[in-house]
């Protein structure tokens, strides 16, 4: 069953953090690679962050270096995504994802997908 469930979003004020988690089925958790992405309203979806979980390697959009920092916790199946020193630009659907394949980058093809959650960060 493949399955990604996000939760953490909501709303907080520019300079504040929230900590977004995706609970991956035990299906969807063979998946190598895992990632973030967000989409604003009318936009295409664009690649936040990506961990390979095999390898620990990580991907960040230049927008998000150094405020946030996507992480695994294998025993409860979990990808987070802890983002810091927010920005109102940062307000958007977050969606977790899933890929198969031996690559892990911002611009690959992922196959499975949560249902996303939304952030709003306020002025």
């Amino acid at each position: 069953q493949v399955q990604l469930a996000e939760s953490g979003g909501g709303s907080v004020q520019a300079g504040g953090s929230l900590r977004l988690s995706c609970a991956a089925s035990a299906y969807t958790w063979r998946s190598a690679c895992m990632g973030w992405f967000r989409q604003y309203p009318g936009k295409e979806r664009e690649g936040v962050a990506t961990l390979h979980r095999h390898y620990s390697n990580t991907y960040y959009a230049d927008f998000v270096k150094g405020r946030f920092t996507i992480s695994q916790d294998s025993a409860q199946k979990t990808v987070s995504l802890q983002m810091n020193s927010l920005k109102p630009e940062d307000t958007a659907t977050y969606y977790c994802a899933a890929r198969s394949g031996g690559s892990c980058y911002l611009g690959d093809q992922f196959e499975y997908w949560g249902q996303g959650i939304l952030v709003t960060v306020s002025s």
